[in-house]
């Protein structure tokens, strides 16, 4: 079955007697047993509700996983991830990654006993050099936010089984519907659902993906225990926002193709960052292990008045947090998604006060193109 009908119908429930074609939101807390000893299927919403059932063997069917869970957020879905790991236990992390997953990484799990090294992921050999006896772990973004950074998951699986590891990938910014890093040799599948999955800016969620059994009943333990499940009515969102997914990624990077083409075209523009640009470093890793570039640019102006000004110049185009719903917006990295990350370390990745990152929606194209050349140019 082609991948853009698994999104309308990889939901579908069997078990509902009515015939209701959408999924029903079971608005429950907990479940009757039938008698002593006897179950539904069902006994608690922490451990597991229909609606968000669901959902998840919808995301597990997308992403050729064994099973799939759904989280509160993407942050809870990470933070269910380094359970995982034991009191001294390494990672080696994508250098370039979103603030939060950052955050988590310095903040809590370095208190809570592990250790990390962020390496420049898409160098094979980098991450061989930061391989230690304790090394338990590789945790990758592709492409990385905000710098657009490609890693070859193929190749990064490949030294992953020579030592033992696992790898997760955070598939988030290309959605399985353009990228599948569990049939590139990934361990783990992390998304944040919020994103391109629903699509509307509506609602958080987030989900691991697991490539075996055996981890699927570790993250379901740690899942149960930890409790940061998705509430019912929140996994019905995200049922609706993944039956349109296939045609939002399409149209949205075919918007994403235009902008960042006029980009280049700027005098005050004076680098783009997009994977689907033939000049990216790692165009050719992009061909080889995804089928779309998405839709997420990110630029530099000529100087920091530059950006303030399209900041508080914009209009149709909305200066927000967050990426992949419909509307396009624009974000300051260091002073949203990055601030929390130490000035020397954002400057030495590039992330600067000329660094803005754009998410783009599905608009008439060539209005968003008007409100950028009116906020840039005007």
């Amino acid at each position: 079955m082609d991948i853009s009908t698994l999104c309308i119908h990889g939901s579908f429930d069997n078990n509902n007697s009515t015939g209701s074609v959408t999924v029903p939101i079971y608005q429950t807390a907990t479940f009757v047993h039938p008698s002593v000893g006897q179950s539904t299927g069902y006994d608690y919403t922490r451990v597991q509700n229909p609606t968000r059932e669901q959902l998840e063997k919808a995301i597990a069917r997308l992403e050729n996983g064994v099973d799939a869970l759904a989280f509160s957020s993407g942050m809870a879905a990470i933070t269910a991830v380094m359970e995982l790991f034991e009191p001294g236990g390494h990672i080696i992390a994508s250098d370039d990654l979103y603030g939060g997953t950052h955050r988590l990484f310095y903040s809590i799990s370095r208190k809570n006993g592990l250790k990390f090294d962020f390496a420049d992921t898409s160098n094979v050999s980098e991450i061989i050099r930061h391989i230690r006896p304790e090394t338990k772990a590789l945790f990758v973004e592709t492409p990385t936010n905000p710098m657009m950074h490609v890693t070859d998951i193929a190749a990064v699986s490949a030294v992953a089984k020579e030592h033992n590891l696992l790898l997760i990938v955070d598939n988030t910014f290309l959605t399985p519907y353009f990228q599948n890093p569990i049939n590139l040799g990934a361990d783990i599948v992390v998304h944040s659902g919020t994103k391109y999955i629903s699509g509307h800016n509506d609602t958080l969620a987030g989900f691991l993906v697991a490539g075996t059994q055996k981890l699927s009943e570790r993250l379901r333990f740690i899942y149960k225990t930890t409790g940061a499940c998705l509430a019912p009515f929140d996994s019905w969102l995200i049922i609706r926002g993944l039956k349109t997914l296939a045609v939002r990624m399409e149209k949205q990077q075919e918007n994403a193709l235009k902008i960042t083409n006029w980009l280049c075209k700027q005098n005050k523009i004076k680098s783009v960052y997009y994977v689907g640009l033939p000049s990216h470093p790692d165009y050719e890793i992009s061909i080889r292990q995804a089928r779309g570039f998405g839709a997420m640019i990110s630029f530099e102006v000529d100087s920091e008045y530059t950006a303030k000004r399209l900041l508080e110049r914009v209009q149709l185009v909305l200066y927000a947090e967050s990426l992949g719903g419909v509307e396009t917006l624009i974000t300051y990295p260091i002073l949203q998604t990055h601030a929390d990350i130490p000035k020397e370390e954002r400057d030495r990745k590039g992330i600067n006060e000329k660094l803005l990152r754009l998410s783009v929606g599905l608009e008439y194209v060539d209005d968003i193109i008007a409100d950028l050349d009116q906020a840039l140019n005007g």
